[in-house]
């Protein structure tokens, strides 16, 4: 499938906007947008007791309506990334948007566990197809320094920020309204997305693409395969074959898929996108961080409902530092990048993120709300710098006909992070949490028994999530390099003073 050249710049609507004002719109647009989609992510957790009472979910399928959405989300990013390149950024931008909207009405109406799940992957797919266009409507728009660092960093907040403030709407509305809210407020919310993006987003210029299908396939069936394994192990042991081969199917489809993309004109991932070593470290590191962040925020609100006994929406409240901590990083990252660069942030950020989960493997049955807020101060101002960070690190000198393909993959490894680490630290936590059942010392009635095993498994589980962001500290130290700094250019170009040079190869 080959679309042909267009030249100029299309521009669809707000012809009547002045420049700077259609483009905060846009920008606008693109985070909210971002922010609905990674609220998705955590804002049906605190609602999922009231789910399996409702719809008669089983324990051990509850997890899907979990999975259902990170599993679609995360294994059809790389091909949204390229269509998107194929068929239009802004037009799979809306296109998925619809699909996203659709879907969250469709799973509001649920009344068999089998239709939510499913709709929950519907839901999945259209942020698949969403999600690329954002960041590459975004680096296709406007130029590396000052510019796209305050926009990447509006971005990340949003991202990053997103798990946090859906257990508080989750929370909210599952206690004040209904769990089928936290699905139903997509609804409005996407419709006006769309009636604004038709009206405000504009087109980039589209280049000659070759769709590469046999790439598409097998990344996308290996991806799929790949979360599905980790997911199901959780949930049924190691040993269980149907996560053995999954495994060995993810491992056949995945290497075909570097074949091809050996050989292929114009692959799905180009070979020079990896080139970079700035790039590919970044790349590991977005698929570290979320893998210590979404657990984390999954087994502390365990905690704070099961062993503080807080109500749902006390339980969205309780994380509210780690919000708010989230989004003053967004203030403090331009000036920040401009004097020590992406680099010295991201090293720093993992030490002070590594430090909050060091402090939080000390909890106790005993431990208060108290205990936990410097480690959630600590991991929001730290995650909040260090996916800017990585943000910045994946697109510098990116040529814009890889933009898409480029959002594609940082939004995959940021998905299948969240997926995969949830899934590693789960079966942490189920191993803790056996032993420590069986824990001769432990003492007390049923209910002290069962804060004390999911406090270990907790604690493990914890430690488990510093274990990836230490890693995360040795790609800044020793993977990512500093990029050279430009002479001064015009106001607006790459190369201002104290800003950082588009990296080259790397090698």
């Amino acid at each position: 499938m080959t679309t042909p050249p267009q030249t100029g710049s299309p521009v669809t609507g707000a012809l009547d906007a002045p420049p700077r004002r259609r483009t905060g719109i846009s920008l606008g647009i693109i985070v909210v947008c971002q922010l609905m989609l990674m609220l998705d992510m955590t804002i049906m957790n605190v609602a999922l007791p009231a789910i399996q009472r409702g719809l008669e979910f089983s324990t051990s399928s509850l997890q899907w309506v979990i999975s259902g959405y990170t599993l679609a989300f995360g294994g059809l990013l790389l091909l949204g990334g390229r269509v998107g390149d194929v068929l239009g950024r802004r037009r799979m931008f809306i296109a998925g948007l619809v699909v996203f909207t659709v879907a969250s009405l469709l799973g509001g109406l649920a009344t068999t566990a089998g239709w939510l799940v499913a709709t929950r992957a519907v839901q999945g797919v259209g942020a698949a197809m969403a999600a690329p266009s954002m960041l590459a409507l975004i680096a296709t728009n406007t130029s590396e320094g000052p510019e796209r660092a305050r926009a990447l960093s509006l971005y990340t907040a949003a991202s990053s920020a997103g798990g946090s403030i859906g257990l508080l709407v989750g929370g909210m509305l599952t206690s004040w309204v209904s769990w089928r809210w936290v699905l139903l407020v997509n609804v409005p919310i996407g419709i006006v997305l769309v009636a604004l993006a038709l009206r405000f987003i504009n087109e980039p210029p589209r280049r000659a693409v070759r769709l590469d299908a046999g790439g598409a396939l097998t990344a996308t069936a290996g991806l799929v395969a790949l979360v599905y394994g980790f997911v199901h192990a959780a949930e049924e042991g190691w040993r269980d074959a149907p996560v053995i081969w999954s495994f060995v199917a993810a491992t056949v489809l995945l290497g075909a898929f570097a074949v091809i993309e050996a050989r292929v004109a114009q692959p799905l991932i180009p070979l020079d996108l990896l080139g970079s070593r700035n790039r590919t470290g970044a790349y590991l590191g977005m698929l570290l961080l979320p893998a210590a962040m979404f657990a984390m925020l999954f087994f502390l609100v365990q905690f704070v409902q099961n062993v503080l006994g807080y109500s749902p929406v006390e339980a969205g409240l309780a994380f509210l530092p780690l919000t708010l901590m989230i989004f003053s990083a967004r203030w403090t990252f331009p000036p920040l990048v401009a004097r020590f660069g992406p680099r010295t942030l991201l090293a720093v950020s993992a030490v002070v993120i590594t430090a909050g989960l060091g402090w939080l493997t000390q909890i106790s049955p005993e431990s208060g709300y108290g205990f936990i807020v410097g480690p959630l101060v600590m991991f929001g101002l730290g995650t909040g710098l260090a996916f800017t960070a990585l943000t910045v690190t994946v697109l510098a000198g990116v040529p814009p006909k890889d933009t898409g393909v480029a959002s594609g993959l940082l939004q995959a490894m940021q998905q299948i992070g969240g997926s995969l680490g949830l899934a590693i630290l789960g079966s942490v936590f189920a191993a803790a949490a056996r032993d420590a059942a069986t824990d001769p010392s432990a003492t007390g009635g049923a209910a002290d028994m069962a804060r004390h095993v999911l406090t270990e498994g907790v604690a493990a589980a914890v430690l488990g999530a510093a274990v990836f962001t230490g890693l995360l500290f040795l790609l800044a130290a020793f993977v990512i390099r500093r990029p050279p700094m430009r002479p001064p250019a015009g106001p607006g170009q790459p190369g201002q003073p104290g800003q950082p040079a588009a990296q080259g190869p790397g090698r």
